[in-house]
């Protein structure tokens, strides 16, 4: 749930402004309470308070989006009519934007500006570059953000794949050019900080799930996060070599592969079936993508275990491939649709589970870290997006690759990088608002 403030000579600069689903509004509060008490305190949508921002808005000089996430867009819609800035995103991330915009009745009321990838805008004060970065979403980008008192590239959320199935590799070259000039901060991902190595490509995901899947019989259902439109295009070319119609089952699904198709981001080559169509198709024939990887009730996959879908229902001796990772906090709700499916004699496999490959994160893991440290040379650290032991961990990667300062923080917190390096505790208000119970 990204809200970032970049301020410079009494104007500031939002990056990104994302939501959270199925979240409390006091995080603290909830994990002390019982299980019945964390319940009620759920909201479906969550999205940053923006009071302190809201209160001098008339110094924004704009939002600027780094890619499509729900965690990174998902509030423009609803906290745009408080802001009334300028929005400013690449095409892909222009396009996903645009249809939410529609969904709220904001559909060409918001100044929404498509930039290209490495364009320098200036935006009051702040001159901010677009460059191109791997992720697992098409057009993922970093910013660097330069102003008199110095240059900050905000990574946004990223990781090092040479074998990206959208998109090009990742630019190793780029991020090392930037450490010829002074980069005074660098405020970046720490989701995988505590994980060793470096993370899986996208492309070796293909490799596993064909393996997985091409022994199998029954019917293939596969959970992935909508978004990962890689995802989506591998198990296309799996449904294509194992000789099985693929269809999607899930609004968010069909949603992101028709902007797929729009920006020219999908194949040509690789044909979906309509799912009316895959109840008469013999079990061996069908490959289905569903949404609901995290549990949610009113998913395609919990109405398929509940067999209460309108087009499709699932039979023992299928299989259910999970693409994806159990995020924390949904382990329960995983766990009864598990239990839902194996009622029904439906088999299931859990990437964590799995010997091979069958998903892959978008986030940098600790090797990765020390390489884009060694790149860029900043003078000071600033993990962030990630829970206190990950942003600690990416301290001691940064301080153990040379960064000469570190700053693990809190929401709320002011980090001031010029002149004079430091933090200042609760500056901000910062705190979180329902969108949708």
């Amino acid at each position: 749930m990204n809200l970032n403030l970049y301020g410079h000579d009494g104007q500031w600069l939002m990056v990104d402004c994302g939501v959270s689903f199925n979240a409390p509004l006091d995080p603290v509060a909830s994990e002390t309470a019982d299980g019945e008490g964390q319940k009620d305190n759920l909201y479906n949508v969550v999205a940053p308070d923006p009071d302190f921002i809201v209160k001098q808005r008339d110094a924004l000089a704009g939002l600027v989006l780094t890619h499509a996430h729900e965690d990174h867009l998902g509030a423009v819609p609803y906290l745009w009519p408080r802001l009334r800035c300028p929005v400013y995103a690449t095409p892909f991330t222009a396009e996903v934007l645009r249809r939410k915009l529609a969904q709220v009745g904001l559909d060409g009321k918001v100044p929404l500006i498509e930039v290209n990838a490495d364009v320098l805008l200036q935006l009051g004060p702040f001159t901010v570059r677009w460059l191109a970065i791997t992720h697992s979403i098409p057009d993922p980008f970093a910013l660097h953000i330069s102003t008199p008192a110095g240059n900050v590239l905000h990574t946004a959320d990223w990781k090092i794949d040479a074998q990206p199935v959208t998109g090009k590799p990742f630019q190793h070259k780029l991020y090392q050019s930037l450490g010829e000039t002074p980069i005074l901060g660098m405020v970046g991902d720490s989701t995988n900080a505590l994980k060793p190595g470096m993370s899986v490509s996208e492309r070796s995901c293909f490799d596993g799930l064909f393996a997985t899947i091409q022994p199998l019989t029954g019917r293939v259902v596969v959970s992935c996060f909508a978004s990962n439109i890689a995802r989506l295009i591998s198990l296309a070319r799996v449904a294509k070599k194992t000789n099985r119609y693929m269809a999607l089952v899930g609004r968010s699904l069909t949603n992101m592969y028709s902007i797929a198709k729009s920006q020219g981001v999908w194949p040509e080559d690789l044909v979906l079936a309509d799912v009316n169509h895959m109840g008469y198709l013999p079990p061996h024939e069908v490959l289905l993508v569903a949404t609901g990887s995290q549990g949610e009730p009113r998913a395609a996959l919990s109405r398929l275990a509940l067999d209460n879908h309108p087009q499709l229902e699932l039979s023992a001796g299928d299989h259910v491939v999970f693409s994806s990772i159990v995020i924390p906090g949904n382990e329960d709700a995983v766990n009864r649709l598990l239990q839902r499916l194996k009622g029904k004699g439906v088999h299931t496999l859990l990437s964590e589970d799995s010997a091979l490959p069958i998903h892959a994160s978008g986030h940098p893991c600790a090797e990765e870290l020390k390489l884009m440290y060694h790149w860029v040379k900043p003078e000071i650290a600033i993990p962030v997006h990630g829970e206190n032991a990950h942003i600690k961990a990416h301290c001691t990667i940064a301080k153990n690759s040379g960064v000469r300062k570190t700053y693990a923080g809190n929401n709320g917190d002011l980090y001031r990088l010029s002149p004079q390096a430091g933090i200042r505790r609760q500056w901000v208000k910062a705190g979180r608002i329902p969108i949708q119970k």
